[in-house]
């Protein structure tokens, strides 16, 4: 009896890590990078998960924003700047400076 009693402990207590690891990894999904264009080498590129292919026209940000094929970024408020390399802008309209190890 405290043999059944142990073996179905340990049962539980793997299934409840296997259902914790499960989890970490689908959060780690989730913070994948949906959709953001980016200057690379001088150049626009849209980033959509995986994949990167040059940008070939202008986009509008969800707040608005737009982004040109030269990395200009006009703001909704009207307000104009260039972006360097390294820089992106998020589909939210959040200009940020892409860590070093998720440049390509």
């Amino acid at each position: 009896m405290k043999k059944i009693v142990m073996a179905l402990f340990a049962v539980v207590l793997s299934y409840g890590a296997m259902a914790q690891s499960k989890m970490a990894s689908s959060k780690m999904s989730t913070m994948k990078m949906d959709k953001c264009v980016m200057m690379k080498d001088g150049k626009m590129v849209c980033m959509t998960g995986d994949k990167t292919t040059p940008m070939t026209s202008t986009m509008t940000m969800h707040n608005g924003t737009k982004v040109m094929a030269d990395g200009s970024v006009k703001i909704k408020n009207g307000k104009t700047m260039m972006l360097k390399d390294g820089q992106s802008v998020m589909m939210s309209g959040k200009v940020e400076t892409m860590p070093m190890k998720m440049k390509m």
